[in-house]
């Protein structure tokens, strides 16, 4: 996306509009307008994620790699967090396995959704391309970690019955999920911030053009905010028409988690797709394996907080179809980056697993 001198417009009303439409919404005129209102909600979400996108850039020509993927990385992650907090304890027990849902719908889009399609994308542009092998080889060591401590090894602990940790057990994962990601945030922007910056592509005019005015970056900062959480509100706001329609298909009521947690991560999505487009794939890939480690990162550590002083039990193991899924997403990441080198095969094999998952949650 090319950075002009000044925002446009259209990045400026975009935030706007979604929050006035918000607050139609709590004043009650959805119930006046029915389905007019709702193709509104649907408009006003996807500008607003453009405008994420589009703000996202401009903050992170300014900050410089790694740190402008981690910025939209961790905007989105927290927003989400708060999401799932607020669910949670306006839901009460019944939301015991919230968190585990959106954690593992997330990775498995990120993983394989959004890493397939920006290997695909770059590769059928630019035929082969190349990335920094250290620090994709660092962010999946990580997300394996994390992904199998808190996902797959609750259904084989024996202090507590079902898939889920005793309060001791609870924390001390909790603990152990900040520690890898803080140690492989301080690796991405100190210790080792160079396996992390991408090679300029030729041709690439947002790469070596001016950065923009402080002043600008700062705005661009705020507008991503409001951004990003009007699109995790309009798609709350959204999610019982889509629930609805779910039901009116016969699909299972896990796709409906999986189209919110796509929508949530489509800012981060469309920013990596552009990396990978622009020949930039390490840009694509520090967006996509650093989103998928602060969501699990970031929201663990908050839902046991969560669950820990409300004293509900936390659902966190998953199913035997989706061990196997994750397990096979992890090991097939790790065989297709771990040469430094893409192809279209690995984005074909990536966006196969991912049909595969939403094919089983559509058809268990």
């Amino acid at each position: 996306m090319k950075i002009t001198a000044s925002l446009p417009r259209w990045s400026i009303a975009a935030p706007i509009v979604a929050w006035l439409l918000l607050a139609g919404l709590a004043a009650g005129a959805g119930d006046i307008l029915g389905m007019a209102y709702t193709v509104l909600l649907v408009a006003g979400l996807f500008a607003g994620v453009l405008a994420a996108v589009f703000h996202a850039e401009i903050v992170a020509h300014k900050v410089g790699e790694p740190y402008g993927t981690l910025v939209l990385a961790i905007a989105v992650t927290a927003i989400e967090v708060a999401l799932i907090v607020s669910l949670m304890i306006a839901g009460g027990e019944t939301t015991a396995g919230l968190a585990r849902d959106t954690v593992f719908a997330a990775v498995m889009i990120i993983l394989n959704g959004m890493v397939g399609l920006c290997i695909l994308a770059g590769a059928g542009r630019h035929g082969e391309q190349t990335f920094g092998l250290y620090g994709v080889s660092a962010a999946l060591a990580t997300l394996a970690a994390i992904a199998v401590l808190t996902m797959v090894l609750p259904n084989y602990t024996t202090t507590t019955p079902g898939p889920s940790y005793s309060n001791s057990q609870l924390a001390f994962i909790a603990v152990i999920s900040l520690v890898l990601y803080g140690t492989f945030v301080l690796v991405q922007t100190v210790r080792h911030r160079d396996y992390f910056l991408p090679e300029a592509a030729p041709g690439d005019e947002d790469v070596h053009a001016p950065p923009p005015p402080l002043k600008m970056a700062w705005i661009s900062a705020g507008l991503l905010l409001a951004c990003l959480a009007s699109v995790v509100l309009l798609a709350k706001s959204l999610s019982p028409t889509l629930e609805a329609a779910v039901i009116a298909i016969g699909a299972p009521k896990a796709l409906v988690g999986i189209i919110i947690a796509a929508v949530v991560l489509l800012p981060e999505g469309i920013a990596a797709y552009q990396a990978a487009r622009a020949n930039r794939l390490q840009t694509s890939l520090n967006l996509a394996l650093g989103s998928a480690l602060a969501s699990i990162g970031l929201t663990i550590p908050a839902v046991a907080i969560v669950s820990l002083a409300t004293g509900w039990t936390l659902s966190l193991g998953i199913d035997v179809k989706s061990t196997v899924l994750l397990l096979l997403s992890i090991i097939v990441a790790t065989l297709s980056l771990g040469t430094g080198r893409t192809t279209v095969m690995q984005g074909t094999v990536h966006l196969v697993i991912f049909a595969v998952y939403l094919f089983t949650t559509i058809v268990p």
